[in-house]
């Protein structure tokens, strides 16, 4: 499912305009990511939450080159689903034996 067929569903589902659901979810995905980009974790309750995983400095090597280089330590989001939604995800898809 694209970001295209979420607003056209909750566009049907709702009655409001494509267009008002289109600027409704990219607010919601840009006060997302200004949060993020601020240093803020996103918590959205029955859903997960938004957060930053600090990743350490470490040393990779560049195998075309036969060099060393240092990655230095950064952060990177991450997303957690709240117990409520994998336990619905679970429940609605069951692999059959």
């Amino acid at each position: 499912m694209t970001k295209a067929d979420v607003i056209e569903e909750i566009s049907r589902q709702t009655g409001i305009e494509k267009v008002a659901v289109s600027a409704t979810v990219e607010s919601f995905f840009k006060v997302i990511k200004d949060a993020m980009s601020d240093g803020e974790n996103v918590y959205v309750r029955g859903f997960g939450s938004f957060h930053l995983k600090k990743r350490a400095r470490k040393t990779a090597r560049n195998i075309s080159k036969n060099t060393t280089i240092i990655i230095p330590a950064h952060f990177i989001p991450h997303f957690k689903p709240s117990k409520m939604f994998v336990e619905r995800v679970r429940d609605n898809n069951r692999i059959e034996e």
